[in-house]
């Protein structure tokens, strides 16, 4: 009997298939990204084993995120994150997810600061987690930004003499944090214990600090995220 494939229940409200592209320079990798994906209902439209490949399948293909392995050849060192910032600049309907194998928090900041929505930053470990996976995806192409949660507790533990979120309140504040994860409403309620209704509370005044109104909801969320991104660069 073959391995059995894990099970992802479909996002509310997904009408298709995502459609991605997967570009990592390691076979096995990236054949075991793609077997995930396909599992549970990705589309994938396209695989890369460098940069210069990664690029023209975009062009060809118009996927809703392209899955980036940060370091691809010839050097291994960010070319893999250069081909991000070119999608998001070129491409601008094209999400980008780039996986890590180290906590690297200024290449982090670096792309989702330039571009926040539709982007999204997770270490490779995150990648054996299908469901987390899919839902990074999802909620890039839907225009938001998902930050390993790795990074965001480093960034969280940084100390600034002048913080521009010095307004929030610790439950904001995590709140907040969770949303940089890229978590919805309901999962921070999970996280947090705590009901939908407090959580929208929470992000209402969050909101209202960082002089952030006007946007849809979506918007607003990728506009926080980048002000928490902002307040912890180093």
């Amino acid at each position: 009997m073959g391995p059995v494939e894990p099970e992802v229940s479909p996002r509310p409200g997904a009408d298709r298939a995502i459609r991605v592209v997967v570009a990592d320079d390691s076979l096995l990798t990236r054949e075991g990204i793609v077997r995930l994906l396909v599992g549970a209902g990705v589309e994938v439209v396209g695989e890369a084993t460098d940069a210069e490949a990664l690029l023209r399948e975009v062009g060809l293909s118009h996927p809703d995120v392209a899955l980036v392995d940060i370091r691809m050849p010839p050097t291994h060192t960010d070319e893999g994150l250069v081909a991000a910032r070119r999608i998001r600049s070129s491409h601008p309907g094209t999400g980008v997810l780039v996986l890590s194998q180290y906590v690297e928090p200024r290449y982090a900041l670096g792309l989702l600061t330039d571009h926040p929505e539709r982007t999204g930053y997770l270490l490779k470990d995150r990648v054996m987690d299908v469901a987390v996976l899919v839902d990074a995806l999802h909620r890039i192409s839907e225009g938001e930004t998902v930050v390993d949660p790795t990074i965001v507790s480093r960034l969280l533990g940084r100390r600034r003499v002048a913080d521009p979120l010095a307004a929030l309140t610790a439950r904001e504040r995590e709140v907040l944090a969770l949303m940089a994860e890229g978590l919805s409403n309901g999962a921070i309620a999970a996280r947090m214990s705590i009901t939908p209704r407090t959580v929208e509370a929470h992000a209402t005044q969050l909101f209202l600090k960082l002089d952030i109104s006007g946007d849809p909801a979506s918007h607003r969320r990728v506009r926080a995220v980048l002000a928490f991104l902002r307040a912890n660069q180093p």
